[in-house]
């Protein structure tokens, strides 16, 4: 029996290494250059929040105007960042749990390609001047499409790896990044084709643009960033899900509450009364799903307290389920009927936005990053320094940004409520808090910073050879596999 083990155990490692060595391009290459577009999101949110309190900084140059950078900055996040890091973890995790390795890797670095070339000029557009204005389908008209075309070749190779996967268990995080890969082209399409492909309605359009404007974080970012959680938490601390059946619960539930949110933005606009009171309603009841996935994985992980102290994959992912937790109660905060008439015109939204794609998201795909990179590469990272500078300098950062964001943006609505008082002083009000805004931007700057050049030496294979993972604090093991050892044995029930 033992002979047999030994044999399966031998097996799946050569397995897991020739996935991972036919994956080595594109996961570096989406990993890397979303990381470069992370650093460009930065550089551009530190400019559009310094014109908020100082509107004359880079007055003379028209492509600086402040609807111009902050629609880029807003635009490089989403899609030259997120959706790149989701790519990475996506075609990783897919083939890693469909014991398939990558054969096409090379038209997914081409679609990769194209998808980079489409951003750039969208965002070269957009501070050209050809922004459409609408949020999060700010770039120009002309790059929905082969941004479409270059997702679905990216994309389509995962779920054909699914298909054709031994017979067996179907984890939850695949359900996760089935539901994510499937949604996606639905809500990205549907957008794009009625808003640039008709000539309709304006108020349609904008209630269009008010349901992507939801759809695209919660139906996008939110399952991919909780389905790589559900991989990583039990499998670096080799622990079983706590409820297994409860994940599922999590999972139904986010599927039919969150295609439902969205139209609380247009509360108040000409449109049927009950479409805004939906729409607000959905969005509060996305705290069910967050709050099920959130505690099911934190009682993972809190069974294991020790490695989440040591490991920086571990880190930052139960940081980012922290945030989602936050994430929760922002929603059903913020779209309380009292409180949404306040912040409906605020930086709160602002705030809600970067709290779903930084607080939660980004901090899991910083997570999945450092457990996947020394797997592909086969180099261990240089320095836990690097990793501790990075870790904590993001949560100072996006921290501050997001407690700003919410606390202000309320403070602002506060201001525009009181009709007595003329409208400066309801602006005057942001002022604070887009200084500390730029401060907390330029704290990410150089997180990100020690993140790229990190990255970027691993992609080069300058990484260091070890036999054990780099950790947060200085540890000795036993084992030639420490905390972040990749031998499965514990099991399926242990590994989700």
């Amino acid at each position: 029996m033992s002979s047999d083990s030994d044999k399966y155990l031998e097996h799946d490692d050569v397995l897991r290494a020739s996935i991972d060595r036919s994956l080595r391009h594109p996961v570096m290459f989406f990993f890397t250059s979303g990381a470069a577009w992370l650093a460009v999101a930065i550089l551009l949110g530190i400019v559009s929040s310094a014109k908020v309190h100082s509107p004359d900084f880079l007055a003379g140059c028209s492509w600086l105007t402040y609807g111009r950078v902050f629609a880029a900055h807003q635009s490089a996040l989403v899609y030259g960042w997120g959706c790149q890091a989701a790519f990475g973890m996506i075609i990783w995790l897919m083939a890693r749990l469909s014991r398939q390795e990558c054969r096409a890797a090379g038209f997914i670095l081409v679609a990769g390609h194209i998808w980079n070339l489409a951003i750039s000029l969208g965002i070269i557009g957009i501070l050209a001047g050809g922004g459409t204005g609408i949020p999060f389908m700010e770039m120009p008209s002309f790059a929905w499409i082969p941004m479409l075309l270059a997702y679905a070749g990216i994309t389509i190779w995962s779920m054909v790896q699914f298909k054709v996967r031994p017979v067996g268990h179907t984890y939850i995080s695949q359900w996760y990044l089935l539901a994510a890969m499937i949604w996606f082209p639905w809500v990205f399409a549907t957008a794009n084709i009625l808003i640039h492909g008709f000539e309709g309605s304006p108020l349609g359009a904008a209630g269009v643009s008010a349901w992507f404007h939801s759809a695209l974080p919660l139906m996008f970012f939110v399952p991919v960033a909780i389905g790589m959680a559900y991989y990583l938490v039990p499998k670096v601390t080799g622990r079983p899900v706590y409820n297994y059946a409860l994940s599922l619960t999590g999972f139904w539930t986010l599927a039919i509450i969150v295609p439902w949110a969205g139209l609380q933005r247009l509360t108040g606009a000409p449109i049927p009364n009950f479409l805004p009171y939906l729409g607000a309603f959905a969005t509060i009841l996305f705290g069910i799903p967050a709050a099920i996935s959130g505690v099911n994985l934190l009682k993972t992980a809190a069974a294991a307290g020790d490695t989440v102290a040591q490991s920086p994959t571990l880190r930052f992912t139960v940081t980012g389920i922290i945030g989602l937790l936050v994430l929760g109660l922002a929603a059903v905060f913020l779209n309380s009927p009292g409180v949404l008439k306040i912040t409906q015109f605020t930086i709160s939204g602002y705030g809600f936005d970067l709290l779903a794609i930084y607080g939660f998201f980004s901090f899991v795909a910083f997570g999945a990053i450092y457990f996947i990179v020394p797997r592909i590469t086969r180099r261990e990272w240089l320095s836990r320094r690097l990793i501790k500078m990075h870790f904590f300098l993001s949560v100072y950062g996006v921290g501050g940004i997001i407690l700003i964001a919410l606390f202000g943006g309320l403070m602002q609505g506060v201001g525009q409520e009181s009709f007595a008082q003329p409208w400066q002083d309801a602006a005057g009000r942001a002022f604070p808090y887009a200084v500390f805004t730029t401060m907390a931007w330029a704290i990410l700057s150089l997180s990100n910073f020690f993140f790229f050049i990190h990255l970027t030496l691993m992609w080069l294979r300058l990484g260091r050879r070890s036999s054990h993972p780099t950790l947060l604090i200085e540890a000795h093991h036993s084992s030639p596999h420490g905390p972040e050892g990749d031998i499965d044995n514990v099991g399926p029930a242990a590994a989700h």
